[in-house]
This record gives structure tokens, sequence and C-alpha cells, in this order.
């Protein structure tokens, strides 16, 4: 049976977190805010609950599962270097809907899909979502709906889609926006955009210079 925390509520939030944590160090999946839509989330180093969120939304191991972080440190650890712009685009941009492509570290034991070496790597602008990443570590986090389906903008939106695959959902409200993450591969010498989102180009293109874009 699911559990749903209203974390408006200081008593539910701080029962609500403890839970999620449990549940992720357990190898379950958890249903979070965060700045974008709402996520589907489970231990970045649990491949069998990576394989566990790709089952519950119908998605391929073709399409890797992007990791929240919940500080700079625990992404320098993940990455083999932030690279040539990567500092001055966290320094400016996060927390906030910035996902960066990077190296991963060759050291780390995890399976998130078919990843060709690299990782996709956030820290969300959300106080809930913030809160729980600092108790679990990384997280492995899609959109929390089925492959095909809107992302979800609330829990119940979520719930209606994930039902009983989820154990714990953890309720923030009605999302501010439903606009995705801004990409960015930093893998290539020139930075490339491959999502539009909710950073836009022209304040990337501020930081770094030159960008290139799918267009």
């Amino acid at each position: 049976m699911s559990r749903r925390y209203d974390c408006a509520n200081p008593a539910e939030r701080t029962g609500g977190l403890t839970d999620a944590a449990s549940a992720v160090r357990k190898g379950e999946l958890v249903v979070l805010p965060t700045d974008t839509v709402y996520g589907i989330g489970a231990d970045a180093f649990t491949a069998s609950a990576v394989n566990a969120l790709l089952e519950a939304k119908g998605r391929g191991r073709d399409m890797p599962v992007p990791v929240l972080v919940g500080t700079v440190r625990a992404a320098n650890a993940l990455v083999e270097s932030l690279g040539t712009y990567g500092q001055d685009l966290v320094d400016t941009f996060w927390p906030g809907p910035l996902t960066l492509i990077l190296r991963a570290n060759r050291s780390l034991s995890w399976d998130l899909g078919d990843t060709k070496g690299t990782v996709a790597v956030r820290m969300p602008l959300h106080p809930v979502a913030l809160d729980l990443l600092k108790e679990t570590g990384p997280m492995a986090v899609s959109s929390a709906n089925r492959s095909g389906n809107p992302p979800a903008t609330t829990v119940d939106q979520a719930q209606e889609q994930l039902g009983e695959l989820v154990t714990v959902y953890l309720d923030g409200g009605p999302c501010g926006d439903d606009v995705p993450s801004t990409i960015l591969d930093l893998t290539t010498a020139v930075p490339r955009v491959l999502r539009k989102g909710a950073i836009p180009v022209d304040k990337i293109r501020n930081v770094v210079g030159y960008l290139a874009t799918e267009e």
C-alpha cells in the first residue's frame, strides 16, 4: 500500500521525508516534487531500483535516468570533472532547472541505462527535494509519468499513473511551471543544448560564450 504525505503540514513533511529516505535505502520508489515537474526517484546506486523505475515508467534502457543531487559536492563526486564551463554554470544556475551532461566518474558502480559513460546531473530548486537528497545521496529521478504521457504537475497526477508501484508519495503542492529543465551537453568541446527548457538559451550563452543548438 502506497503512503502519501502532505509536505505543507510540518509534521507530515518530517515523517514523509523520513519514510521516503528509508524507502530509497531499501531500493523502493518514491515520488517527489521538484522545481519543474514531479519526479519518480530511486537510489542511483541500486541497479534493481533503477530498473524498477524504468519499468514503472514503461521506458527502455536507451533513455538513461538523470541523477539529482542535494549538493554541488555530491555532483563533483559523480563526474570526472565539471570541465571548462561546468563550474561557472553551476555557480550561476544551481540549484535550478539546468541539467548538465558530463563524463561519469569511472570508479562508480552503478547502472542508469545505456549512458555511454556519461551522466545527466542536476540540483533542483525545491526544499522538499533538497532535504530528501541530503538524506539519501544522489537519486536517479525521471518525470513521474508513464512514458508517452504528459509529466505530472501534481501528486494526484503522478499517483493516477504510477499507483502502487511507488512506495511513498511526497505532496509538495502543484508545480509552479510544467516546463522541464534545460539539458546541456558538456562532453564535447562546444557546449550543446540537447533540450530547450526553463533556463533560456541566451542566459546560458552569457556564461559559456559560443553554444551549439539542435537547430
